[in-house]
Parts: C-alpha cells; sequence; structure tokens
C-alpha cells in the first residue's frame, strides 16, 4: 500500500514538473508577479535588493519552479566565451528572466541591462521589478526579446 501511495506521489510529482516545462513564458511571468506581489506585500518598499532577491527566490521554488539564482551568462566574442561579470539575477525554468531592483525609478540602463541578458542567454521575456514603490503593479516592467 506504501509503495504504491509513493509511486502515485512521485508520478504526480513528474506530472507538476512536465506541467510546469509546458508553461509559457508568459505563463511563467504571470504567477512570478503575483510572487512578488506577495513578497512586496509582506516586506514593503525600502529594503536592499538582495533582501527581495532570497525571498522571491524563496517563494519561486516553494511554488515548485527550477529556479537559479546569480545565474552567470557569458559573452560570446567572435566564437569564444568570456566571463564578463553578467549575472542574471533570477532565472526561473531556464525562460523567463527577473531583473530586480531596489532603486527611487526605473531608468534606461536598466532597461538595457535586461535587454542584454534576453539577447545574450536567447530568452523571449524578461520580468524587470523595482521593489523600491509603494505599489508593485507600478514597479514591473516586461521586456520582449
Amino acid at each position: 500500500m506504501q509503495n504504491n501511495l509513493n509511486h502515485k506521489a512521485h508520478k504526480e510529482g513528474t506530472k507538476h514538473t512536465e506541467d510546469l516545462k509546458n508553461m509559457t513564458e508568459n505563463e511563467i511571468a504571470h504567477k512570478i508577479i503575483g510572487l512578488a506581489i506577495e513578497v512586496h506585500k509582506a516586506l514593503g518598499p525600502g529594503l536592499l535588493e538582495s533582501a527581495y532577491k532570497e525571498c522571491l527566490f524563496y517563494k519561486i521554488k516553494q511554488a515548485g519552479y527550477f529556479v537559479e539564482k546569480e545565474k552567470a551568462m557569458p559573452l560570446v566574442f567572435e566564437g569564444v566565451k568570456l566571463d564578463c561579470g553578467y549575472r542574471i539575477d533570477l532565472l526561473v525554468e531556464n525562460k523567463l528572466v527577473i531583473e530586480l531592483k531596489a532603486v527611487d525609478a526605473l531608468n534606461d540602463i536598466h532597461l538595457a541591462q535586461t535587454l542584454t541578458y534576453l539577447k545574450l542567454g536567447n530568452f523571449k521575456l524578461a520580468l524587470l521589478i523595482n521593489f523600491n514603490v509603494s505599489l508593485l503593479k507600478n514597479g514591473i516592467k516586461r521586456i520582449i526579446n
């Protein structure tokens, strides 16, 4: 009996993983925005970017997504991979780039940085999220490659 329960749980876990892999970037982004709003409601504005990153990383992982933090993004120049220190804050399901900020206002350099990550990794969608706002929906930008 216990073996059947373990097999069923494993099967459901595998199905859950397959469902996540089949999600589009937009579907993942929608879920991540919800999780970011939860983090923002709990913490509010005014903390360091690193605090929001750790909390959002935790929430994304807790929700069952594959997420990488500080993902190295090499630059390929003339066929050679160069480590230039580029790091994606969070990469979800190897599809969605999340760049986090805690600044007074997002500006063009933040957009350019996020677009660079999209291009270097050949990703389609990124969320640029500024947690230093009173209402988080006003601090979220979708960036499409």
